[in-house]
C-alpha cells in the first residue's frame, strides 16, 4: 500500500506542478442562469443547458410521473428485464423527431460512441476521424481495434488524401466528424463531408451532440438542416445538452438498430436507464419541438448575437458568430486560471478548460449562452470582461 500511495502521491504532484490540478465543484442549486457555489450565487456561463430545459417544470413533472408509474430504477439490462415501456417510447419520439428509422438510447454519449463504433467496425477496417473529435470517440476507436486516422480539423483536403489511402485498401472505412465542435463552436460544410465519403465509399457517422436543439427546423440538427440526413449512417446524439436531462442515443436505420441491440457491449450490459431520465428526456424532446421550443431557440440566438456583438467591440477573440459555444483562447494555463478566478470573484462561473481537454498552450474560457439568460445578465459579463482584459493583459 505504501508504495502504492507513494506512486499516486507523485503523480498528483505532477498534476498539481505543472497548472493542471482539477477538482470537483459542488453545486447546491438547480442547473440555472444562477447557480450556488459555496453558499455564493453566481450567473452561470459554462452549461450545456443550452435551451434552459434542465430544471423546466415540464421535465419534473414527467419525471414525477415516472416515479408513480415506474419507480426509480430500470431492475435490469434492456435485454433481460430492464426495457420499459418509456424507454419505447422515448426511442419512437426521437426516431420521428430526427426523421430516422429507429434510434437507440444509452446509459450516456459516451457508451453510444463506445458501443456503435466497436459494433460496426475491426481490426481489418479504418476509421478516419478529425483532429478535434471527442475523446469518447477516439477511445471507442481504439477499442474496435480498427486502423485510426486523424485528418486535421475541419480541411477536407486532409481528409480526401486519407480517405484516397484508405480506398486502395479495400477495406471498410468509417468517417467520423461532429456538427458542432465542443470546444471551439464551429462546424464543417456537411454538404462537403457527404460528397467526399460517398466519392470513396466511406461511411459517415456525425455527433450532432451540441448541435440537437439549437439548429434547424424544431432543432433537428445541422444534418437536417442541411436536407442530408438519409445520407449520413450514423447519427449520435446526446439527452443531456439541449434536452436537459442524461444519456445518449443513436438514430440511423432499423437495421443498424437491430445490430447494436446484439453486439453493443455498452447496451448489452449496462442496466436500463433510470425510467425518471427517460421520461424527462421524452418531455425535453417534445418540448424542443413546440412552440416554447421555437421561441427558446429564438431567445438562445438573440443571446448568442448580443454577447457576440459585445466582446467583438472589445477586441476579444472570440469566434465563431454563428455558434452557443463561444471560447476565449488565452493559450498558458495560468492565464485561464487567473481569468476564471477573477470572473468567479465578480460573481460569474466560467471555469477554465485546460489540457486535455484541448491542446497544450490552447487553454481557454468556453462561454456558453442559455435561453435563460437575461440582457442584463449578459451586460453584466461583457462589463466584467471590459475589466478583465486589463487584468490578463491580453
Amino acid at each position: 500500500m505504501g508504495d502504492f500511495e507513494e506512486k499516486i502521491g507523485l503523480e498528483l504532484e505532477s498534476i498539481r506542478g505543472s497548472g493542471l490540478w482539477r477538482e470537483l465543484r459542488c453545486i447546491e442549486s438547480v442547473q440555472g442562469s444562477q447557480i450556488y457555489h459555496n453558499g455564493k450565487k453566481l450567473i452561470n456561463f459554462s452549461s450545456n443547458d443550452y435551451l434552459g430545459l434542465a430544471g423546466h417544470h415540464t421535465l419534473t413533472e414527467a419525471a414525477k410521473h415516472a416515479i408513480d408509474r415506474f419507480g426509480v430504477g430500470s431492475g435490469a439490462s434492456r435485454l433481460v428485464c430492464g426495457s420499459l415501456e418509456v424507454h419505447h417510447e422515448l426511442e419512437e419520439a426521437l426516431a420521428r423527431w430526427l426523421k430516422a428509422e429507429a434510434a437507440l438510447v444509452f446509459s450516456s454519449g459516451f457508451a453510444a460512441a463506445q458501443g456503435v463504433i466497436s459494433s460496426i467496425v475491426g481490426s481489418e477496417d479504418v476509421v478516419v476521424i478529425d483532429k478535434k473529435v471527442h475523446a469518447s470517440t477516439v477511445d471507442a476507436v481504439k477499442l474496435s481495434g480498427a486502423k485510426l486516422r486523424v485528418f486535421k480539423h475541419n480541411d477536407l483536403s486532409s481528409l480526401e488524401k486519407i480517405l484516397k489511402w484508405a480506398d486502395k485498401r479495400n477495406s471498410r472505412v468509417l468517417t467520423i466528424a461532429e456538427s458542432v465542435y465542443s470546444m471551439d463552436g464551429d462546424s464543417p460544410v456537411i454538404e462537403d463531408l457527404v460528397d467526399l465519403k460517398e466519392r470513396y465509399g466511406s461511411w459517415l457517422m456525425l455527433d450532432e451532440a451540441h448541435a440537437l436543439g439549437c439548429y434547424g427546423e424544431s432543432g433537428g440538427g445541422l444534418a437536417l438542416k442541411s436536407n442530408l440526413s438519409e445520407k449520413i449512417e450514423i447519427r449520435l446524439g446526446t439527452l443531456g445538452k439541449s434536452i436537459g436531462v442524461a444519456g445518449g442515443f443513436i438514430c440511423g436505420s432499423k437495421k443498424l438498430v437491430d445490430l447494436l441491440v446484439n453486439k453493443a457491449r455498452s447496451f448489452i450490459f449496462s442496466t436500463a436507464p433510470s425510467p425518471i431520465a427517460s421520461a424527462a428526456a421524452l418531455a425535453g424532446v417534445k418540448l424542443v419541438q413546440s412552440e416554447e421550443g421555437d421561441a427558446r431557440r429564438d431567445k438562445l440566438w438573440k443571446c448568442v448575437s448580443q454577447f457576440q456583438k459585445g466582446v467583438s467591440s472589445q477586441g476579444w477573440p472570440v469566434a465563431p458568430a454563428s455558434s452557443v459555444i463561444l471560447p476565449l483562447i488565452l493559450s498558458e494555463e495560468s492565464n485561464a486560471m487567473l481569468a476564471a478566478n477573477l470572473l468567479r470573484d465578480c460573481g460569474f462561473y466560467i471555469p477554465a478548460i485546460r489540457y486535455p481537454t484541448v491542446p497544450r498552450n490552447e487553454s481557454r474560457l468556453r462561454i456558453t449562452l442559455s435561453a435563460n439568460h437575461s440582457q442584463d445578465e449578459i451586460a453584466a459579463l461583457l462589463k466584467a470582461f471590459s475589466d478583465l482584459i486589463v487584468e490578463v493583459n491580453l
